[in-house]
C-alpha cells in the first residue's frame, strides 16, 4: 500500500487544504517553497502514464481551486509531476506539486 493511499484512508495525518470525493490536496511535509501543496486523486494511478483523460480533466479544475485557495493563482505558481524513476518519481501514485507564494528559481 502506498503512502498516499494511507493518507487518503486517514491512516496517516495530513494538513488538508482541499478535499472532495475524488481528490485531496495537502501540505508537503518537506516544503520547497513558501506554498508547497501535494494534489492527488483518491483513486490510485501509478503515474501520469496510467491516469485517464477524464480524471485529468476533473483534476485540472480541482488544482485551479487549490491555486485560488492558496492565493497563488494571480501571482503565479509552478505545477510539477514526476514520472518514473528517471523523472524522479518517489511515490508511485500520481501527484502534482503546486509551488508558489514567492519568486521561484531553479532549472525551469
Amino acid at each position: 500500500m502506498c503512502i498516499f493511499c494511507k493518507i487518503i484512508r486517514k491512516e496517516i495525518p495530513n494538513k488538508t487544504i482541499l478535499e472532495d470525493d475524488n481528490f485531496l490536496a495537502f501540505e508537503d511535509i518537506n516544503p520547497q517553497a513558501k506554498v508547497h501543496i501535494l494534489i492527488i486523486p483518491k483513486t490510485h494511478f501509478d503515474s501520469f502514464n496510467t491516469i485517464t483523460p477524464k480524471i485529468m480533466g476533473e483534476m485540472t479544475t480541482f488544482i485551479q481551486k487549490v491555486a485560488s485557495i492558496t492565493e497563488v493563482s494571480h501571482s503565479g505558481y509552478r505545477l510539477i509531476t514526476n514520472i518514473g524513476d528517471n523523472g524522479g518519481q518517489e511515490v508511485k501514485h500520481i501527484h502534482f506539486h503546486l509551488l508558489g507564494g514567492e519568486k521561484l528559481g531553479g532549472i525551469l
